[in-house]
């Protein structure tokens, strides 16, 4: 028996929520996060998107398994089952889903790391 993921009903409480995240309210995030039926696509049974915006409602970052992906150009381009992946500006890279908490805790980190980035910035 596969033990249950303790931090999913968290991730899950989430769904259709958007904060602020920064003290000025000029980014927020917002969540969709539903169980689906488990696929070789979405083989732990999620369907989430987890995504910062700015000011302009521009998406800033995104964390997703909403389609597949190809990582790289040319002969090189990767592909893979899993639609695990994250957006950061105009790039995508695969992500590697372990469990909610890790997914959270990955997404905050690149959250708190871009309002860094960006709060920098003349």
């Amino acid at each position: 028996m596969k033990n249950r993921d303790a931090s999913l009903d968290a991730l899950l409480l989430l769904d259709g929520e958007t904060f602020f995240a920064d003290e000025k309210g000029k980014h927020w995030v917002k969540f969709a996060v539903r169980h689906v039926a488990v696929t070789p696509e979405r083989p732990h049974g999620l369907s989430y998107s987890l995504t910062l915006h700015g000011e302009d409602g521009r998406r800033l970052l995104g964390f997703d398994n909403a389609h597949a992906i190809r990582e790289g150009t040319g002969p090189g381009a990767r592909t893979r089952i899993e639609y695990d992946h994250r957006h950061s500006g105009e790039t995508v890279r695969f992500y590697l889903y372990r469990d909610a908490a890790t997914l959270l805790a990955d997404f905050w980190t690149e959250v708190e790391a871009i309002l860094q980035e960006r709060s920098s910035e003349p």
